[in-house]
């Protein structure tokens, strides 16, 4: 089943290219917002879902393309993003140490929204392309083989950095919690329909054109151990976000004016619009096709405020080792 909130926060189903109206089924609920309502659902799903089925067959919708389609989870009490968990198609030897990062709740964004980027000298924006889960059952401690007892869900998740924002010791916060840098959805998949959520393409497209094309298959850590280790740290409750991490060598510089579009297989496609009122300019490229021509990781920014050249770089960043500046990613290298 495929759960969305549309318009002023209505919980709905997709079915085809129609949304239907499940407000019918949840009369008795009462809840203080949004993810309260979120959470209800899912504790109480069991109870709800034939009558959401019966919704569903009925057909009576509206279309999709007429609604404000909302965050399918507007604010959870927490969003747990994995950093470096991809083999990156194989060049990684072995798996990063596990690690992982929050991101505000305030920072989520929906499908048909605009990430901002804001006016901070960061030496580029980007955003990844991530298979994220939603909790279902509060997790405690759970072991490898009950990880997916603990999973409500699937959703497209895009994970938003400011990279290269000093001093190099305050790195994820300021890189990651920002406002905007959180885009979900469009909808929320129940675990039924995603059968193997270890082998899923997952592609990102700019302005039409494919940037990130790999699977969930190349994951370092896998759901299980995800789970088992963010459960160790702190408890997740219903409805929390964990993200699975992304393959970083097709990441690509975000810029004003992009139509970015993200899809894993299964869940729909999500998409955001990137707003810059600085309209900065990144070169046009992504990590794997700099890596091919021997240059840094990241692409160099060629226009507006904070371009290498003007006063704050030119009085902080002298001698030679500049470049490796800009290419750097504050640690650990990619997230």
């Amino acid at each position: 089943m495929k759960l969305l909130f549309y318009d002023d926060f209505k919980l709905g189903a997709v079915s085809g290219d129609t949304v239907i109206d499940l407000s019918g089924a949840i009369a008795d609920i009462t809840y203080s917002h949004p993810q309260d309502l979120l959470r209800q659902v899912i504790e109480g799903f069991s109870q709800y879902q034939g009558k959401f089925e019966d919704l569903i067959k009925k057909g009576s919708g509206v279309p999709v393309s007429g609604v404000r389609i909302r965050p399918p989870v507007p604010r959870p009490n927490n969003i747990v993003a994995m950093a470096v968990n991809y083999m990156e198609d194989g060049t990684r030897e072995e798996p990063a140490p596990i690690n992982a990062f929050h991101k505000s709740s305030s920072a989520i964004i929906g499908s048909g929204d605009s990430m901002i980027l804001p006016d901070v000298k960061a030496s580029i924006f980007e955003g990844e392309a991530e298979l994220a889960m939603v909790i279902g059952k509060r997790a405690t401690n759970v072991r490898p083989e009950d990880a997916y007892d603990h999973i409500f869900g699937y959703l497209n998740f895009i994970d938003g950095s400011a990279r290269g924002l000093a001093p190099e010791a305050n790195s994820f916060y300021q890189m990651k919690s920002r406002d905007t840098f959180a885009p979900m959805g469009p909808y929320l998949v129940t675990a039924d329909e995603v059968p193997d959520p270890l082998n899923l393409p997952v592609k990102l497209w700019i302005n039409g054109e494919l940037k990130q094309d790999f699977n969930t298959n190349d994951m370092a850590h896998q759901i299980p151990r995800i789970i088992e280790w963010v459960s160790s740290i702190h408890t997740l409750e219903v409805g929390d976000v964990v993200s699975t991490g992304t393959n970083h060598r097709g990441l690509h510089p975000f810029q004003h004016g992009d139509e970015v579009q993200l899809e894993v297989q299964s869940l729909g496609k999500l998409t955001v619009f990137v707003q810059d009122h600085l309209q900065r300019v990144w070169l046009r490229q992504t990590r794997l096709q700099r890596s091919e021509m021997g240059k840094s990781s990241t692409a160099p920014q060629t226009a507006g405020k904070y371009t290498v050249g003007s006063a704050w770089k030119s009085s902080i960043m002298t001698g030679p080792k500049i470049a490796d500046w800009l290419s750097k990613d504050y640690a650990p290298p990619s997230v």
